[in-house]
């Protein structure tokens, strides 16, 4: 299933999908079970939510950066010097931007060096604190927001000449920016005030109700981010609902349905009921293969029926 042209930048949207399903795969319901055990206070299960969490954020801003100027770079540059952007060189950025982010995520667990989130017994060492957030989380956002505003900016002058006809897939990339767009703003909105909690608590106590209410609402951007893409994006949306109808409803990945003549009859057909209300067609080697394991009956019209 392909959403849009097959260009190589788009990995880094993948990229930041994939630390959200870090997030909510594992962050999230390690609390859940902490929670149902009874257990208070679990240091092990805290500083490993505290590590992924550490480790998704880092590798999100990052990749927010690259996906913004990956966007500037395919919206305002010519495709000759887009190519230079090979799948190579996109991987071994990945690979890059995961194994600086655990480091630095794994440092934390230093004796006085990074900010105790669990026991919140010691503010570690303010310098170390500060250069990586100026370095890893300050540039990058104000990289993807410069490349935000040019590229928007560059876009509306395109447009505004008389000249200018842009092709269907410029459409789609310009669209594809805003969804990538309104995702950095979405992260901005949800991690800026724990963000500002941890600074002031740097110089004055902040109370733990305060202080872990903000970080698991930073935490939880996560579970809404493919949402809004669906929201934002029509052809995400059309890929999700295609994806739901696949699951459910189909067994090849072909969304498209083939004419057939109308006095030829597919012979054989097989329709498997998983979910009330929709049906899919099986071929008649996997009706033999599963016959006996349920029932059969045959319609008027000759179509054999497959029910589970």
């Amino acid at each position: 299933m392909t959403i849009y042209p097959s260009f190589p930048g788009n990995t880094f949207v993948v990229n930041v999908a994939l630390a959200d399903l870090l997030v909510s795969g594992l962050v999230v319901p390690a609390s859940a079970v902490v929670i149902l055990a009874g257990l208070k206070d679990n240091l092990p299960v805290c500083r490993f939510q505290w590590f992924i969490a550490v480790l998704c954020f880092l590798v999100t801003v990052l990749s927010l950066a690259a996906v913004s100027t990956e966007n500037y770079f395919r919206l305002c540059y010519s495709a000759n010097f887009y190519d230079k952007l090979t799948r190579g060189k996109i991987t071994a950025l990945l690979l890059a931007f995961w194994a600086l982010c655990a480091c630095i995520s794994g440092m934390q667990f230093a004796p006085d060096l990074s900010f105790d989130y669990c026991t919140r017994k010691y503010p570690g060492l303010i310098p170390y604190q500060a250069t990586v957030c100026v370095v890893m989380v300050f540039l990058p956002m104000m990289v993807t927001f410069f490349c935000y505003v040019r590229a928007g900016y560059q876009v509306r002058s395109f447009k505004g000449r008389s000249s200018f006809k842009a092709p269907i897939t410029f459409n789609w990339d310009y669209s594809l920016m805003q969804s990538n767009m309104y995702s950095f703003i979405l992260f901005v909105v949800f991690w800026l005030p724990f963000g500002v909690v941890l600074a002031v608590g740097t110089v004055r106590p902040i109370p733990d109700s305060l202080f872990y209410n903000l970080a698991w609402f930073a935490i939880s951007k996560s579970c809404f981010n493919s949402m809004l893409y669906c929201v934002s994006n029509r052809h995400f949306r059309t890929a999700y609902v295609n994806l739901f109808h696949y699951c459910c409803c189909k067994t090849t990945v072909s969304f498209s349905r083939r004419q057939r003549p109308e006095c030829v009859r597919p012979s054989g057909d097989v329709r498997v009921h998983i979910i009330p209300g929709y049906n899919m067609y099986c071929s008649p080697q996997r009706s033999r293969d599963t016959q006996g394991k349920s029932r059969c009956s045959t319609r008027h019209n000759g179509r054999d029926i497959y029910e589970l």
